[in-house]
């Protein structure tokens, strides 16, 4: 199985953090939040991943190289301009190759175990949700007998970032920037999306309030 790590985007709320430097190389407790992704990738035997980018990619490219210090080969889909997340999975397809991979969001902190998604998919879409954080009390989704829906009133979830995907996915996508939700809520009226409920570790690093919340968290690499 392989594994993208979505960095491409320009980290626009972590000004001026992300002037310099890309958010996914912004250290938590000393270690750039994407080696966290990379290392946890390779405990659950995850040998090929992809990394997209755009803004700064050059040192993304420059700081992780090819991988091998992390027990991983690493290939990059290199984006002219942010494309989005669905348009960034798009455009890195040839390198995921047609089985289900898993999609990361670069800027999440969490302690998920990557081992435990599915090795095999029924349907499109597998979704790791998590309790809704303070900033998104509304959430994203509802959680029914392990099926992902669009959301209820009463019951909701957040969409973690961290998914397994299906290549069929996209199967009517086209080159440009756009956004993943949308199909994902297609597939979801299709009942073809599945999804689990963690409750662990997780943290979206997207201020610099959350950023210093995470700081103060004990770490492990």
């Amino acid at each position: 199985m392989r594994a993208m790590i979505l960095a491409a985007g320009k980290g626009e709320r972590m000004r001026p953090l992300t002037l310099h430097t890309p958010k996914p190389l912004i250290p938590v407790a000393g270690v750039p939040l994407i080696e966290y992704h990379l290392r946890a990738l390779a405990r659950a035997g995850i040998e090929e991943v992809v990394i997209n980018h755009a803004w700064l990619g050059e040192k993304i490219e420059a700081h992780l190289g090819d991988g091998e210090r992390f027990s991983v080969r690493i290939t990059y889909s290199r984006e002219s301009q942010p494309l989005e997340t669905g348009g960034g999975i798009f455009r890195a397809l040839p390198q995921l190759g047609d089985a289900p991979f898993i999609v990361i969001n670069g800027d999440v902190l969490t302690d998920y175990d990557f081992a435990a998604l599915p090795q095999t998919l029924d349907g499109l879409a597998h979704l790791v949700l998590v309790d809704n954080p303070e900033h998104h009390p509304e959430g994203d989704f509802s959680l029914q007998q392990g099926q992902v829906v669009m959301p209820d009133a009463t019951n909701t979830l957040t969409y973690s970032g961290i998914a397994l995907l299906h290549p069929h996915l996209f199967a009517d996508c086209f080159t440009g920037a756009f956004k993943l939700a949308p199909l994902l809520r297609e597939a979801m009226t299709q009942g073809r999306v599945s999804g689990e409920h963690f409750t662990g570790r997780w943290i979206d690093i997207g201020t610099p309030e959350r950023l210093a919340a995470a700081q103060a968290l004990p770490l492990s690499r």
